[in-house]
């Protein structure tokens, strides 16, 4: 199976998320990278690197720690910053509840996902970053599929589709108001594939958390659920052993496993080549509703 794989990486793809990055830096005073510790996050180090060699990435890693995450993404993110000399900032959605300007969810689907937007968006104003890389892909969800590559976002951080600007022939318009910013996704015409391929080319270190390993989890509504300290079981839930994957990095709470043998990349491509549902699909967070990661977004979600 893996020898039909086409290992061909798309280079105008490349060349392209170089392209938005360095329009970043021209035409904005203040960049930040969002950072979660997941292989599209880790795609856009590798590409800034690129663009800005031989000098130094000329904006700081941004990482919104929920205090929730998968001990082997913070494990790798520490390990990844201290390899390449990269600059970070690290700020905790704790902080934000001990402050009480967010509320710690309860009960059976209790999640900090959501609570993350608060912390972000007081890192934007306290940082004062005008535009905020991510490694958000159309691919993914519908609502990402809206975005546009400088996605604006108001006064209060948040997003409208509605006012999003047309962008035509490659040209990026940075322009905007006092007190607005904008996201931008070097990598939004990128597919999961695409980004594992380009994995696979550059020969990018991951968070071991992709590859088949075993773990304890549960089964809730058809999911495997990674179980930990963090997750509210009931009674009749409990854990069991089984080799599994994440084909997604977010909290231990929200991020559902599939049953995989796949412990190499080009396992993992083949495995996804068959996959029937997206890695979104994987996303607890996204089926609290139809519209749930849209009506984030709205509210300043990454």
């Amino acid at each position: 199976m893996t020898n039909q794989i086409n290992w061909e990486f798309p280079q105008a793809l490349e060349d392209e998320a170089i392209y938005i990055l360095r329009e970043t830096v021209a035409q904005f005073e203040k960049p930040v990278l969002l950072f979660s510790g997941g292989k599209d996050s880790i795609t856009l180090v590798r590409l800034a690197q690129k663009a800005f060699y031989p000098g130094k990435i000329p904006f700081p890693l941004l990482h919104v720690d929920t205090g929730h995450n998968f001990p082997e993404t913070i494990a790798f993110r520490d390990w990844l910053v201290n390899t390449l000399g990269l600059d970070i900032i690290v700020r905790n959605v704790q902080d934000s509840i001990d402050q009480g300007k967010v509320q710690e969810e309860t009960g059976k689907y209790a999640s900090r996902n959501a609570l993350q937007t608060v912390t972000l968006l007081d890192a934007i104003e306290e940082g004062k970053f005008d535009a905020c890389i991510g490694g958000a892909r159309r691919d993914e969800e519908k609502a990402r599929a809206k975005e546009r590559i400088f996605s604006v976002r108001d006064e209060f951080g948040q997003w409208n589709a509605k006012m999003q600007r047309p962008e035509l022939f490659d040209i990026l318009n940075g322009k905007i108001n006092i007190g607005e910013n904008v996201r931008v996704f070097p990598i939004s015409n990128w597919t999961e594939l695409d980004v594992w391929n380009y994995i696979v080319r550059e020969k990018l270190e991951i968070p071991t958390i992709y590859f088949s390993h075993e773990r304890e989890i549960i089964e809730r509504d058809g999911l495997y659920w990674p179980y930990s300290e963090y997750l509210n079981t009931t009674a009749d839930e409990v854990p069991f052993r089984q080799k599994v994957r994440f084909r997604t990095v977010g909290d231990m709470t929200c991020t559902a496993a599939v049953l995989s043998e796949a412990d190499k990349l080009e396992d993992i491509i083949a495995e996804i080549m068959e996959a029937k549902i997206s890695e979104r699909g994987a996303r607890i967070d996204d089926k609290r509703s139809e519209a749930a990661m849209e009506k984030r977004k709205q509210a300043g979600y990454f």
